[in-house]
């Protein structure tokens, strides 16, 4: 990497310039901005990006906020490390700034040195060299003293990215090449779930070592005490526990990413939230685990509730990232658990949770464009896909298809909301009454070509195994298809 180059990962640039990650990998791939090493030279971004005024936007807005709000202990305590992480990173930031500030004055030493140099040689050149160092000196004197055409710019971006790297810390995951922000107080365990990444963990607070981590690079500090003893040899080769620790500086981690072959069947005691009415047909329960045993599932996955002897099957339709929050969509029929829900259940009502159990789950590895689509209810599991794939930030575009009858679409406004909300997102609501063949032949005309997309599909056999036909033959690879038969 060249020296005095400024240089921002990925992940960085897309937050400083209010973009996705995906959108910002797009335009790396098309040529329309140049990295070295996978990183994007500050100079580049000033370039591109010429009308974004950085300190308008992202963690400087936050911390204007702060400011001026009179924020809850619990919010702020969110939104700013704890105050030793936070004397610590702006101890590692101090130290980048007086290297810097040394460099610094070290080239003016040797400019210096290179000016009486200059002198020496015209004492002893003639006219000629005389005049060709005098005009040497002064172009070295006005290059010197003007400003570059971008300096103010580039002054606002590199104090906005200082006071993002306070705030937010970058962390690498290997051998998968995923990667996420620490935020607050966050540990970064906490901080890969919010972010969708599923890391092997278990107890979640020091006891068990199932998110035993490697540290590769960058500088940690241990923010929760854990019982979990880690062999000598272990330390010395960068062992960590996630769900102890907090970065300082942009961290490397090797560590390993959960399947759904990984995540064993859990019993949980939740308590409800909430029961929301989302028609007269079907309802969003919502449940909270408890702080010690946090439901550990991937998105697209079910379980089995029970409650007073009455038990239901279920498909999860919130997000692993949303801490202990779980929500299931329960459809009325008047026996067994689904009558305890519609006439029953009260908030702090206890429900037992078995699972999770299920295949259909997201394709980590994956950075093609995604497809959407959900057949009446089974919107739940495609909901949570959704969602998990928003977390990752991964995917060049998405695209929603709901496919509704008598039940209707009960969480529409939610569907536009993410529409209005993202640029490489869309969403249509379709109707279950031309039929089974007719709506998947509806939904590939808007997809010609196919082989750069990867579909999750949820609904009847029927409905999916002519979704499933059109979609290879307009050149889905069957990598590509991932169908979940819901009745």
């Amino acid at each position: 990497m060249p020296a005095m180059a400024h240089y921002l990962p990925v992940s960085r640039v897309a937050r400083l310039v209010g973009q996705s990650r995906s959108a910002i990998q797009r335009m790396i791939h098309d040529g329309e901005l140049s990295t070295f090493d996978g990183m994007v030279d500050m100079n580049e971004l000033l370039r591109v990006f010429p009308g974004v005024q950085w300190e308008d936007d992202g963690e400087y807005k936050r911390v204007e906020e702060i400011k001026a709000k009179a924020f809850g202990k619990r919010v702020f305590e969110r939104t700013l490390p704890d105050k030793a992480v936070l004397a610590e990173r702006l101890y590692e930031l101090g130290k980048e700034f007086a290297a810097a500030k040394s460099l610094l004055l070290h080239y003016d030493e040797v400019f210096r040195f290179l000016g009486d140099k200059l002198d020496d040689v015209t004492e002893t050149g003639g006219a000629a060299t005389v005049d060709a160092v005098a005009g040497l000196k002064h172009w070295l004197k006005r290059e010197l003293e003007a400003a570059p055409s971008e300096a103010e710019r580039a002054e606002a971006l590199l104090a906005q990215e200082s006071v993002m790297r306070i705030m937010s810390v970058q962390v690498t995951v290997q051998p998968s090449g995923h990667e996420f922000f620490v935020e607050g107080n966050d540990t970064l365990l906490e901080a890969a779930l919010r972010a969708g990444i599923p890391l092997d963990y278990g107890c979640s607070n020091g006891n068990c070592g199932e998110c035993k981590a490697r540290l590769l690079s960058g500088q940690v500090k241990k923010v929760h005490p854990h019982d979990f003893v880690l062999k000598d040899v272990e330390k010395e080769n960068g062992a960590i526990l996630l769900c102890s620790y907090t970065p300082i500086t942009d961290v490397v981690l090797e560590a390993h990413v959960a399947g759904a072959d990984d995540i064993p069947e859990q019993e949980i005691p939740t308590k409800v939230k909430v029961v929301e009415l989302l028609n007269d047909q079907l309802a969003a329960l919502h449940l909270t685990a408890p702080r010690s045993k946090r439901l550990r599932f991937l998105a697209g996955q079910h379980v089995t509730l029970s409650a007073d002897g009455a038990e239901g099957e279920y498909y999860v339709a919130s997000c692993p990232c949303e801490d202990r929050h779980i929500e299931v969509h329960v459809r009325r029929d008047n026996r067994g658990f689904s009558r305890k829900v519609f006439d029953g259940l009260r908030k702090e009502d206890g429900v037992s949770l078995l699972g999770p159990r299920g295949q259909f789950v997201m394709k980590l590895d994956s950075r093609r464009s995604l497809i959407f689509v959900a057949w009446e209810e089974s919107f739940a599991p495609i909901k949570s896909l959704v969602q998990h794939a928003m977390s990752l930030e991964t995917a060049d575009s998405m695209h929603l298809y709901w496919v509704a009858g008598e039940a209707g679409h009960y969480q529409d406004n939610l569907c536009r909301a993410w529409a209005d909300a993202l640029d490489n997102f869309t969403y249509q609501a379709l109707s279950i009454e031309p039929g089974a063949a007719t709506v998947a032949e509806g939904i590939l005309a808007h997809h010609p070509d196919l082989s750069h997309i990867d579909i999750y599909a949820a609904g009847p056999a029927a409905f999916l195994k002519a979704l499933e036909a059109g979609a290879l033959a307009r050149g889905l690879s069957p990598l590509g298809w991932h169908g979940e038969i819901v009745l």
